[in-house]
C-alpha cells in the first residue's frame, strides 16, 4: 500500500521546483476561441479550465502532441487550435473502448475528419501505436481505468512504459484524475473511478519518468473522495489531481 509519505519523498526529490511552469506559455484564446470548437465544449470550459490545463502542459505552436484516449475529443481539439498548422494532434482511442461502445470510434472519426492536423489512433489500451515521438502526451480522466477489472494485471505498468517510449527525450506526460483516498492505490479504480495519486507516480517512475510539477488547478478539498465519480452528488465536481511528467534527456 502507498503512502501519502512515499508521493511527498518523491514530490521533494523530483525537480528543483514543483511550482514552476513552462516559460512564456502561449497566448492560447484563440485556441479557446476555435469556432470548430462546439457548443458543448464551450459549456464545459468553465470548470475544466482549458488555458490553465494547455499552460500546465506548456504546449506550443508546432508541436507532435497525443491525446491518451480521447473520449469524445474535447482536449484533441483543444490541442489542435493549440500546435496550429505546423503540429500535429495524435488522437488515441483505445481498441477496447471502441468494441465497447461504437460511439468512442465515431466520435474519433468525427474529430479526425475536422483537423487536418489531427489523426486518429487506436490500438491496445497499453500498447498506443502512437507513429511518431512525440512533445507531450495529455490524459484526462483516464488513467485509473488502466486498473479497471476487465482489464489484466499489469496494464499500468504496460501503458506507463509505452507512453514513456511514445515521447522524445526530455518530453512531458500531463496527467489529471480523480483522487481518492491517500493509501487505497489502485483499489478503488473500479468501484469509484478514482485513483490514489501515490498510485500515479509510483507507476510512472517505474517507467523511468521523473515528476516536475503539481498544479492544483482541479484541487477541490471538499469532496470527501468517497462517491463514485458518476454519482449526481459530486459528478463535475470532484477533487482531481494534475501531474506533470518528464522522460529524461
Amino acid at each position: 500500500m502507498i503512502r501519502s509519505l512515499t508521493l511527498a519523498l518523491l514530490l521533494a526529490t523530483a525537480a528543483p521546483s514543483l511550482a514552476a511552469e513552462p516559460a512564456a506559455a502561449p497566448d492560447y484564446s484563440a485556441a479557446l476561441a476555435d469556432p470548430a470548437r462546439p457548443a458543448a465544449d464551450r459549456e464545459r470550459d468553465a470548470a475544466r479550465k482549458p488555458a490553465e490545463l494547455l499552460a500546465f502542459a506548456g504546449i506550443a505552436p508546432g508541436e507532435a502532441v497525443g491525446d491518451y484516449v480521447m473520449g469524445g475529443g474535447y482536449v484533441t481539439r483543444l490541442l489542435a487550435a493549440a500546435v496550429g498548422p505546423e503540429g500535429h494532434v495524435y488522437a488515441f482511442q483505445p481498441a477496447e473502448f471502441i468494441a465497447f461502445k461504437k460511439q468512442y470510434g465515431d466520435d474519433q472519426a468525427a474529430v479526425d475528419a475536422a483537423y487536418a492536423n489531427v489523426d486518429a489512433v487506436a490500438g491496445p489500451f497499453a500498447a498506443p501505436p502512437f507513429p511518431v515521438p512525440l512533445d507531450t502526451i495529455i490524459t484526462v480522466q483516464n488513467f485509473h481505468d488502466l486498473y479497471l477489472k476487465p482489464f489484466p494485471e499489469g496494464t499500468g505498468d504496460k501503458a506507463s512504459a509505452a507512453l514513456f517510449a511514445a515521447l522524445k527525450p526530455g518530453g512531458t506526460l500531463i496527467v489529471v484524475d480523480h483522487s481518492a483516498a491517500d493509501g487505497s492505490g489502485t483499489t478503488l479504480s473500479d468501484s469509484l473511478h478514482r485513483i490514489d495519486k501515490a498510485a500515479v507516480v509510483a507507476a510512472l517512475t517505474k517507467a523511468g519518468f521523473a515528476v516536475e510539477a503539481e498544479s492544483d488547478l482541479y484541487a477541490r478539498p471538499e469532496d470527501p473522495r468517497t462517491a463514485n465519480v458518476f454519482d449526481p452528488s459530486i459528478r463535475g465536481k470532484t477533487d482531481q489531481f494534475a501531474l506533470r511528467f518528464r522522460k529524461p534527456e
